[in-house]
């Protein structure tokens, strides 16, 4: 090693060093989150929805998911927050129809929706939004350029408005650009996709509305399911006599009657064959005689 004319020995060669982690490409993880179903890693096919968080997932996943919560492995770690399909909103997506601009470009690879303001393709690498209310999915840009140049009849309504002194509510809702659907642009617009800071955020807001939900609707509908009597209504005599008494059907009282009394007939004819030893045995119906100091305390029904 060295001294004899040859090969010089480098550091590297003489001292292992620890081997750099594998890092994740992020253009696959970026193509995963918006090519891709978030639960069932499929390819996003129509009709897509999405959760308060923003995730995109194929409708049929979910359902999947609602009926067999061990259909897919990490389902409870992807969209355990999600309840039923109250929780999320089937999105308004405008397909791509620009041509190819290749024949080497392969149609996996190409992205399937734009936005329809500004016809930016949906991609991971523009911002995309959705609003809560309508299901319509724009780009963050497209949808704040459409908000600023409102027409002048928008802004000769809102001035109107605010002569009426309304609500703080009626004051923060805007119409959505492609259907006309009222948000309001801090609640009902989600960021599609966010990152890990935005998504905590969005999960906050969503866990604060569902604390606000009515308690009581959700009681009353798990009694009923279960036929149970609702906490408003007062129990009807009628009703509390019906859920008490129970039910008997005339044919099998009918069929008991004819039981007893076809055994009661054999019994009769087996103790008419009887001799009158046996039968004493079985007693005559007569009381009992009085028991004496020689039979009390014995086991004996002959004295």
């Amino acid at each position: 090693m060295g001294n004899d004319g040859g090969s010089i020995p480098d550091r590297r060669d003489l001292v292992r060093s620890k081997p750099k982690a594998e890092q994740a490409d992020k253009a696959n993880q970026v193509r995963a989150k918006w090519f891709f179903c978030a639960l069932s890693k499929r390819k996003l096919q129509e009709p897509v929805v999405s959760c308060a968080l923003g995730k995109l997932y194929n409708k049929d996943a979910i359902i999947e998911y609602l009926l067999d919560k061990s259909a897919y492995g990490d389902g409870e770690t992807i969209c355990g927050h999600i309840r039923s399909l109250k929780d999320v909103k089937t999105l308004k997506l405008t397909p791509n129809s620009t041509p190819l601009s290749s024949a080497s470009t392969e149609a996996s690879e190409r992205v399937q929706f734009v936005c329809p303001l500004n016809l930016k393709e949906m991609n991971g690498v523009q911002p995309f939004v959705y609003i809560s209310t309508c299901g319509c999915v724009f780009s963050q840009a497209g949808l704040k350029t459409v908000a600023r140049s409102a027409s002048p009849k928008e802004k000769e309504e809102k001035g109107k408005e605010k002569e009426k002194e309304p609500t703080p509510d009626q004051e923060s809702l805007d119409l959505c650009p492609q259907c006309g659907t009222k948000y309001s642009p801090k609640e009902d617009v989600i960021l599609v996709n966010p990152s890990r800071e935005e998504e905590n955020n969005l999960r906050i807001a969503m866990e604060r509305k569902r604390l606000n939900e009515p308690a009581g609707k959700k009681k009353l509908k798990k009694r009923k399911n279960e036929g149970g009597v609702d906490e408003g209504e007062p129990p009807t005599k009628k009703g509390s006599a019906a859920s008490t008494a129970p039910s008997i059907n005339p044919t099998v009282v009918g069929s008991s009657r004819a039981v007893v009394s076809q055994l009661a007939m054999e019994e009769a004819k087996r103790k008419a064959s009887m001799s009158d030893a046996v039968k004493s045995l079985y007693g005559d119906g007569k009381p009992n005689k009085k028991e004496t100091f020689m039979t009390m305390g014995t086991f004996t029904r002959y004295a």
